[in-house]
């Protein structure tokens, strides 16, 4: 699986402090995830940054 960031991410920075192997900071301010599959270690965070996102910008991909 895989998460997206979506154009609704205004930068808070939560995602990147919760699961910090899938999700950073880009220079312009918003989220942004790795291009390859979420590690196994690294889902429960994932998920629980997806669920914590304020403004609900991360979507999960299933593929």
């Amino acid at each position: 699986m895989k998460y997206v960031v979506n154009e609704n991410c205004i930068g808070c920075g939560l995602c990147a402090a919760t699961c910090p192997a899938v999700f950073h900071l880009t220079d312009n301010g918003a989220a942004e995830t790795m291009d390859s599959e979420v590690p196994a270690t690294e889902e429960s965070s994932a998920e629980e940054a997806q669920n914590n996102c304020p403004v609900a910008a991360i979507e999960k991909v299933e593929e």
